[in-house]
């Protein structure tokens, strides 16, 4: 399968600046110190529009995954991806390629994965998770 390709603009310009310096940028709070996803501006627990960008730990916990099965070309085995929603240690659930799977395994809800980024030609660096070691 192809490595999607994702272009910046002005809402995810500071996202991306820590992505392409190995970062995960979520949100914090400044009024209640809470943790938000990436695409919140405003504090989820208080609406305060006051969230700032701060970097993620990098660790989290499968909570659901999924297999994408791509076409099978000339006698080729059907290439899979697989995309789990994950929990950060700060909090927040993210959707993300899971990525380092050794043949026939599959993920469980509760592994612990860490951050890491692909970085496809043309295109914004991203996060992917993989098996913690």
């Amino acid at each position: 399968m192809t490595t999607l390709v994702v272009r910046r603009d002005a809402a995810t310009e500071k996202f991306f600046d820590g992505t392409a310096r190995g970062e995960l940028l979520i949100r914090h709070c400044t009024a209640c110190g809470a943790h938000a996803a990436p695409q919140f501006e405003a504090c989820p627990a208080c609406q305060e529009p006051t969230a700032a960008w701060v970097p993620a730990a990098g660790t989290a916990t499968v909570i659901s995954w999924t297999a994408i099965h791509g076409r099978p070309g000339d006698d080729a085995p059907a290439p899979q991806r697989v995309v789990a929603l994950v929990e950060l240690a700060e909090g927040p659930w993210l959707y993300a390629a899971l990525n380092g799977l050794r043949a026939g395994e599959r993920p469980w809800p509760g592994m612990s994965v860490n951050v890491a980024f692909e970085h496809p030609e043309g295109g914004e660096a991203i996060p992917v998770f993989l098996p913690a070691a």
